[in-house]
């Protein structure tokens, strides 16, 4: 089924071509038409330090653009311009990230474009909105936002996320969007134009920071892992091989077992037996907890706390993430521009 569709992707750097790697992996026929004058999807220049400068592609670009066929045209020069267009009225599918001025001038807007062929899905990537001419880089976003904010030890030590999340999860959101589309096409025999923005998609995704501000007033500040409703839940202990490990406890019942593994004295556990407890009392709490990990090793811990179903973890750099089978099953190896390349997938099932 899926081999049979077809997708013109008209968008460069993460989000928007993160949708079209997605069509990809389901088997949809993707055709990538980057700028021509511009040499092409600028993250293919974001190299790493240590990368082949001569490549024609980089790790980041790789991450984003998986089986996808691509093709460079000028879409202001009128012959090539009539060369994507064919693609474009070819396709089931368009993703573009371009400003609106820009796409009205081309006659690549959606009234355009659904003039031309109504069966057409057009999915908009923006930063600020399709008719906000505001440059809107995954950084800048997390700041506009409120991420930024939240990040980092504390006001003075903030701290950005070190993925473009904002494009992941507009990403995520468009694919959706695209989708609830089709499933529209099956019943109406149209297409439409579905349009998302980096802006909305963070909102969106503030979830229960949203809510303690909308509902409590409560404005989340940056608390290093710590979990602002929740204790000990993201709180780091040093175990006694210097190894770090993390907790997750959500529960009463999850803490009264932690008290179990850890030997802790009855008085001890009733000054801390509910949630708010713990959390007007965290500091207090977490230099007990310590004094306990402290006499364990990291393995000695997460046993223990596996065996109890305590939530825990140790903490993990990459190369150790990718020693494990489990992340080594998400990988995928495919050749991109004659290159080998390597990604995660993002199609779960």
């Amino acid at each position: 089924m899926w081999q049979n569709l077809k997708v013109v992707e008209l968008a460069s750097v993460l989000a928007g071509p993160l949708v079209g790697s997605f069509f990809s992996e389901l088997g949809a026929q993707v055709l990538k038409i980057e700028n021509k004058k511009t040499g092409g999807d600028v993250t293919r220049t974001w190299k790493l330090k240590g990368e082949d400068q001569s490549k024609a592609i980089s790790a980041y670009y790789a991450s984003a653009n998986f089986n996808k066929k691509s093709i460079f045209l000028d879409l202001e020069d009128s012959t090539e311009y009539q060369e994507a267009l064919k693609y474009i009225l070819d396709a089931d599918i368009v993703i573009m990230n371009f400003k609106s001025e820009f796409a009205k001038k081309l006659k690549l807007d959606a009234k355009s474009l659904l003039q031309l062929k109504k069966e057409l899905i057009i999915g908009n990537i923006s930063g600020f909105g399709k008719e906000s001419s505001r440059l809107a880089f995954d950084v800048v976003l997390q700041a506009e936002t409120g991420y930024l904010s939240m990040n980092g030890s504390d006001e003075n030590n903030l701290a950005k996320m070190p993925v473009a999340l904002i494009d992941v999860i507009a990403a995520h959101h468009l694919k959706e969007a695209i989708l609830i589309a089709l499933i529209e096409k099956q019943w109406t025999g149209k297409g439409k134009e579905v349009n998302v923005s980096l802006f909305d998609a963070a909102l969106a995704s503030l979830a229960n920071q949203a809510s303690n501000y909308l509902m409590e007033g409560q404005i989340a500040k940056a608390m290093g892992t710590k979990h602002p409703n929740i204790a000990p839940y993201g709180d780091k202990f040093i175990c006694s091989d210097g190894k770090a490990i993390i907790l997750a406890v959500g529960s009463d019942k999850q803490f009264l077992e932690l008290c179990s593994v850890l030997e802790l004295e009855k008085d001890k556990i009733d000054q801390f037996k509910s949630n708010s407890l713990r959390l007007q009392k965290r500091e207090e709490l977490l230099k007990i907890l310590q004094e306990k990990i402290a006499f364990k090793t990291a393995r000695e811990c997460l046993l223990l706390f596996e065996e109890k179903k305590i939530p825990a973890a140790s903490i993990k750099n990459l190369a150790e993430v990718f020693n494990e089978k489990e992340a080594q099953n998400l990988v995928q190896n495919f050749i991109l521009e004659g290159y080998k390349a390597l990604r995660i997938k993002t199609l779960l099932q």
